[in-house]
């Protein structure tokens, strides 16, 4: 049908004037026709898609029951896992709990075991204790009467004596206490010299391991240095050069160096005097200078030392740091290190100071060592010890002190300070380092050749050595020995016991430590001895 209103449709296009009311109506009834299968074509194919349409949304409908049953199965068997290891994990922590809880009994099983034997250990030491009073009661109740009975034989000899002796109460008490007091002193004395004897039988062994050992091990050149230098010269003439005219180039070295200048009748030198050692160099290699180069006048003379003061400066803070590397410290100020550097041009009876500093710090270390202490800290002490020697006469006080304020200053601590203002005992030792430093002091003073002093002072220290110990009542004769290291004291036998001259011994060598000073240490010796003599006829 629509094919046929098709083509009516094209024929009244092709035939115009053919096409009338019929073919209209004919047309209308066509395309409504065309319209209504048209229409009905469409809603079949529109039930077709619907149906299409909702086949597929039951298959997805469904599809999505059964995923969100297999999501709800998933869910659940997670669900019952999780629910599975946290009761795995509960019970484990049940577990552990009762297990805690069984230790702390066990714990507090055996802490009760051990307070109930305690207790009956403190009950039995209770009854012990109750005997024990009950016993000490009863003995003071003896010891009271005892004391009584005793104070009664006391009276009743005491008014014996009177009336034997004729003495009144005052003389007998004083002859009594005479008694006593000379019965005391000679058991004090006994007493003394027990405690001493004990006390220094293991001192002596142990101190003399620790010397020993330090010195043994640490070996040092020994050498002593002077107050004087001698300056070769090639010819005499030079002299002339030196002194100028009226004494003018002598007194211009003298005034730019501080040092004196001797030049005498001795041939092919010159002498360069001074105390301070570094003033000593300047003036020694100042004129080794103006000798070699044979020009010598005012300016340049002050050209010349103030080129070797440079140098000296510059070789002194060498020397610190040289000196600071061979003690093996660190963290020190280089203000210490260039005083420290000083001490190579100073010297004490001889000896130089910073070979001795750098000695006692070794000696110090290996004592330090061989007592269970720090023997880096002992170092650090013993090389620091004489560092006020490097200050000049402008400061005032003793060079402990001195050298204490300016490490001080310089950042050192405790023990360092008291070893260095404590080691010639000008303040009291707080630590064991200070009479470690005092030692090794000593030890490297009084060993062999380390230090000389002149024949004057020499002389003067064994008399006042010698005078010490007279002034001792029972003392006869003193001599000093072995170059002043040993005094020899004879005593009267009659006036002085044996007891009594281990007194006298100590008495002196207090003495001599606090009145004199002296490298080492000086041995006492008193001797008391009794000769009995007779005469055959």
């Amino acid at each position: 049908m629509l094919n046929d209103t098709i083509n009516f449709g094209f024929l009244a296009q092709a035939d115009p004037a053919g096409f009338g009311a019929r073919d209209v109506l004919l047309l209308v009834i066509g395309l409504v026709v065309g319209a209504g299968l048209g229409v009905a074509a469409i809603r079949l194919i529109a039930g077709q898609t619907i149906a299409a349409a909702r086949k597929e949304a039951e298959t997805i409908i469904a599809r999505s029951h059964d995923d969100a049953a297999t999501a709800a199965e998933k869910t659940e068997l997670e669900a019952d896992k999780r629910i599975l290891e946290r009761k795995a994990e509960f019970e484990r922590e049940t577990e552990a709990a009762r297990n805690e809880i069984r230790e702390q009994e066990k714990r507090l099983t055996k802490r009760e075991d051990t307070l109930d034997r305690k207790l009956d250990s403190l009950t039995a030491k209770e009854e012990q204790l109750e005997q024990s009073t009950a016993a000490l009661r009863k003995r003071e109740t003896e010891m009271h009467k005892r004391e009584q009975e005793v104070e009664s034989i006391l009276r009743q000899q005491r008014d014996q004596l009177l009336r034997i002796t004729d003495l009144s109460l005052d003389d007998a008490k004083e002859l009594l206490l005479q008694r006593v007091e000379d019965d005391v002193k000679d058991e004090a004395a006994r007493m003394s010299r027990r405690i001493l004897d004990d006390a220094e039988h293991d001192a002596k062994d142990k101190a003399r391991e620790v010397t020993i050992n330090a010195i043994q091990r640490f070996a040092s050149e020994t050498t002593a240095e002077s107050t004087v230098r001698a300056i070769p010269i090639p010819s005499d003439d030079l002299k002339g050069r030196i002194i100028g005219r009226e004494g003018r180039n002598i007194r211009a070295i003298e005034k730019a160096t501080g040092a004196d200048i001797i030049v005498d009748d001795t041939p092919g030198v010159i002498i360069v005097s001074c105390f301070d050692k570094v003033r000593q160099a300047v003036a020694a290699e100042s004129l080794q200078k103006l000798v070699a180069d044979g020009r010598v006048h005012p300016s340049r003379i002050e050209e010349v030392v103030e080129s070797v003061q440079k140098d000296i400066d510059e070789r002194i803070i060498k020397h610190g740091k040289d000196a600071v590397l061979e003690a093996k410290l660190r963290g020190v100020h280089p203000k210490v290190s260039e005083a420290m550097g000083r001490l190579h041009f100073r010297t004490s009876y001889g000896q130089n100071v910073l070979r001795h500093s750098i000695e006692v710090a070794f000696l110090c270390q290996l004592i330090a060592d061989q007592l269970g202490l720090d023997g880096q800290l002992a170092r650090r002490c013993g090389f620091l010890h004489d560092i006020g020697k490097a200050m000049d006469h402008e400061m005032e006080g003793g060079h402990p002190k001195i050298g204490m304020d300016f490490a001080r200053q310089h950042g050192e601590k405790e023990p360092v300070l008291n070893a260095i203002g404590g080691h010639h005992a000008d303040i009291p030792a707080i630590s064991f380092y200070t009479p470690i430093v005092m030692a090794a002091d000593a030890i490297s003073g009084a060993r062999p050749g380390a230090r000389r002093e002149s024949y004057e002072k020499y002389i003067q220290r064994l008399e006042q050595l010698q005078n010490i110990a007279q002034q001792h009542q029972g003392v006869t004769e003193a001599h000093a020995i072995q170059a002043g290291r040993e005094v020899r004291v004879m005593v009267d036998a009659k006036e002085v016991s044996d007891d009594h001259a281990f007194q006298i011994a100590r008495k002196i060598a207090d003495q001599v430590s606090d009145e004199m000073t002296f490298p080492g240490e000086i041995r006492v010796t008193v001797l008391r001895e009794t000769r009995a003599i007779e005469i055959a006829r």
